[in-house]
């Protein structure tokens, strides 16, 4: 019985297929050309895509650790701190600061003419542009004070990953060459002997480099009562900044 049962299974099979090749055949004239897609855009200016980034957002921030840091700025997520950053260095206002506050494996905080933590410049603070950037190693953005509209002309360089700060500070920019200078940036709260900003530019400005053999690697050091920073013990300073 169970061979019987195979044998008209295969006589079923041996009739049955060639009658569903004949339903499966094609006729050329159903064929039809593939369709033609558009052709393929160019990279969206990203950090990452350097061949597709304009020099217009790119930022040079001369160190004396050493040497010259490359800056690529995001005008697609923060226009407005961009525009500010732009505004800035191109004014000089930068040429000459210190990093006033930097944490060794967290930060280092930058962009205050007083030199003191608590400074800024004459413009108006800026509105929060809150955005997806995250808080990776050589991440750049903005400092501010309590309000989350108060940002101005401080930034500080992410040294280490500090996810936590995400969407609560504008990140605005990412260092994509020269991280090296990031990390030889003078320690401290203040430091003893902190690092300058040379001079900043920007790069469709075409501004060469100084003399970095020329420069001495130690800043000249803040003297006695410059500063009014509280001691680290008693907390962090009140002016713009990141948590720790």
């Amino acid at each position: 019985m169970m061979r019987s049962r195979i044998l008209i299974a295969a006589l079923f099979s041996l009739v049955a297929l060639p009658a569903l090749a004949q339903q499966q055949r094609i006729d050329p004239k159903d064929l039809k050309a593939p369709p033609k897609l558009p052709a393929m855009a160019a990279p969206s200016n990203i950090a990452g895509q350097l061949a597709q980034v304009s020099d217009e957002n790119v930022l040079f921030l001369d160190l004396s650790s050493g040497g010259r840091v490359k800056i690529v700025m995001r005008p697609d997520v923060a226009p407005k701190h961009i525009e500010r950053i732009k505004t800035l260095v191109r004014q000089g206002f930068y040429n000459g600061t210190i990093f006033h506050r930097v944490i060794d494996g967290f930060m280092a905080q930058g962009g205050d003419p007083t030199g003191t933590g608590t400074g800024g410049s004459k413009l108006e603070d800026l509105k929060a542009e809150f955005n997806d950037l995250p808080h990776v190693r050589g991440a750049v953005a903005m400092a501010r004070a309590q309000s989350e509209d108060s940002a101005n002309s401080q930034f500080y360089i992410v040294l280490m990953p500090v996810l936590k700060l995400d969407r609560t500070y504008t990140v605005w920019g990412r260092v994509v060459d020269g991280m090296k200078w990031v990390d030889g940036i003078e320690k401290g709260e203040p430091p003893e002997n902190p690092t300058k900003i040379i001079q900043a530019s920007i790069a469709a400005d075409h501004v060469p480099p100084p003399d970095f053999a020329a420069i001495k690697p130690a800043a000249t050091p803040i003297p006695a009562g410059a500063l009014n920073l509280p001691p680290p013990a008693s907390g962090t300073p009140s002016g713009p900044q990141p948590p720790r």
